[in-house]
């Protein structure tokens, strides 16, 4: 069962360009993760708080990952971090069109097309 995990903190910054280039190896790193399909980066400087959602193949691998990031963030110094798991429902998801990047959970990630296949 796929699991939406959503990190959500405050953040001074930096944002945009800045946050790219400032944390490119963060994001290898996060790529590399084992049972990640996916991951979006959050910014709101307005309310200054940063955050992602993230698709991990399952439980396991979601709970693995929220512990080691939550660590992660504590050592850059960052605190109040809220972090959600959710299942994901995935006939729902793939109407609200989903669907290609919830197939994606199940590809390999050299994979460079997949075909979107409801489960």
């Amino acid at each position: 069962m796929l699991i939406a995990l959503l990190f959500r903190f405050p953040f001074p910054g930096p944002w945009g360009e800045e946050l790219t280039e400032a944390s490119h190896d963060l994001a290898r790193d996060i790529a590399n993760e084992p049972g990640l399909a996916w991951k979006v980066w959050l910014e709101d400087r307005e309310t200054g708080h940063a955050g992602g959602i993230y698709l991990f193949e399952d439980a396991a691998a979601a709970s693995r990952y929220r512990e080691k990031h939550e660590h992660r963030l504590a050592d850059m110094g960052l605190t109040g971090v809220t972090a959600s798991a959710f299942s994901v429902n995935t006939q729902l998801s793939v109407l609200t069109m989903a669907g290609a990047a919830l197939n994606q959970a199940g590809a390999s990630k050299t994979a460079s097309t997949a075909s979107v296949v409801p489960s």
